[in-house]
């Protein structure tokens, strides 16, 4: 019974994925050996050399060892645990592939608790060609022209990050509080976004209320954000214009 339950957690040893590859690759027609030249598992089949690296989970070393039996061979494969239940559909796995389809390795995925086909090949090695997203480019483009300066710092994750849209609230924030409540028409005079029907009507943040049909102040909360972004609101108030006047 405690074998059992140590199978259905998942391999103790690195040891454990070994029988099912190399049934795997014997019934493919290959002539299968272990530990060769530092190797995890080389495997022959004529004049082809294949080369699989065996890891519990996912990890740096796997890659290092992986990438450098790519010296001798093309045919290079890693071999891990199948995820369990939705992690197969996590973003960490769908990362995990990708990053290993870009090195050019192949990946199996080895189930031991008899659930799914012992070894399963999820892709062989192969040429990557890379596609650039033109619309992920164009969005990415189109959030650094929103943005007036370089207010965010990397790995902070104290305070939420200021993207365009949320420093276009913030000017809007700005004009209500230098001219009080304002339609927004009155606000895209004075150089608020062009979203700023939208910003105000959704209210994402709370900084806004509807105080009369077409009429917008600011909340407590809005200027609770004045302050707590006052790097950027002193640079937005700056360029806020001297005349309230909408003619």
């Amino acid at each position: 019974m405690k074998a059992a339950h140590e199978r259905a957690r998942g391999p103790a040893r690195e040891t454990d994925l070994f029988p099912p590859v190399r049934d795997y690759l014997l019934a493919q027609g290959f002539t299968v050996q272990a530990e060769v030249k530092g190797c995890d598992i080389t495997a022959t089949r004529g004049d082809e050399l294949l080369v699989v690296e065996l890891k519990r989970s996912f990890c740096t070393a796997l890659l290092l060892q992986a990438t450098q039996r790519q010296r001798v061979t093309d045919a290079v494969y890693v071999a891990l645990p199948r995820p369990r239940g939705r992690e197969c559909f996590s973003a960490r796995w769908r990362g995990i592939k990708h990053l290993l389809r870009r090195l050019e390795l192949g990946l199996l995925l080895v189930c031991l608790d008899g659930s799914k086909p012992p070894v399963e090949v999820v892709f062989h090695p192969a040429p990557l060609q890379c596609r650039r997203s033109a619309p992920k480019k164009r969005a990415i483009l189109q959030e650094l022209a929103g943005r007036s300066g370089s207010y965010n710092h990397a790995g902070c994750t104290r305070r939420p990050l200021l993207t365009a849209y949320r420093e276009s609230a913030l000017y809007i924030a700005c004009c209500l509080e230098r001219y009080g409540p304002s339609s927004p028409a009155a606000l895209r005079h004075w150089g608020a976004s062009s979203k700023a029907q939208s910003i105000v009507a959704r209210n994402p943040y709370g900084w806004f209320q509807r105080l009369e049909p077409g009429v917008y102040g600011l909340t407590a909360r809005g200027r609770a954000a004045l302050q707590e972004y006052a790097e950027v609101v002193e640079r937005l108030r700056a360029g806020l214009p001297t005349s309230p006047r909408t003619e």
